[in-house]
């Protein structure tokens, strides 16, 4: 099953909001990249945001990169999505921006596989 099958919004294929694919499914090259896809969706499906203005921060997030890096060179799109969430939280006043910025610092300072303590040999499935 794909992780969009189920979700009450459209991602976009095509635009400059469109997450990177592979053969049509969703591609993230890090844990935190899913991790954040995941909190926006359930935060929308909460309610708490409409998909639009979601997609409208995103939007305008991934334009300020361009215009900061007109190389290309270094893109991140869900480091944008991080970007377009945090905005949308801070505007909303769901969250403050100390309150952001404290448990961004706090994660950030967390060490790589932190919560991932658990044998590769063995099955994931419990």
């Amino acid at each position: 099953m794909s992780l969009t099958e189920d979700l009450p919004v459209e991602l976009d294929v095509d635009g400059p909001s469109s997450p990177p694919r592979a053969n049509g499914e969703l591609v993230f090259t890090e844990p935190w990249e899913s991790r954040v896809f995941g909190i926006t969706i359930a935060l929308h499906q909460d309610g708490v945001f409409a998909w639009d203005d979601f997609k409208e921060q995103l939007i305008a997030a991934i334009a300020r990169w361009e215009a900061g890096h007109p190389d290309g060179e270094g893109y991140c799109y869900y480091a944008c999505w991080f970007e377009a969430l945090q905005a949308l939280l801070r505007e909303r006043r769901i969250l403050s921006p100390v309150d952001v910025d404290e448990r961004e610092v706090e994660l950030a300072a967390r060490p790589p596989g932190h919560d991932h303590d658990h044998d590769h040999d063995r099955d994931h499935r419990h």
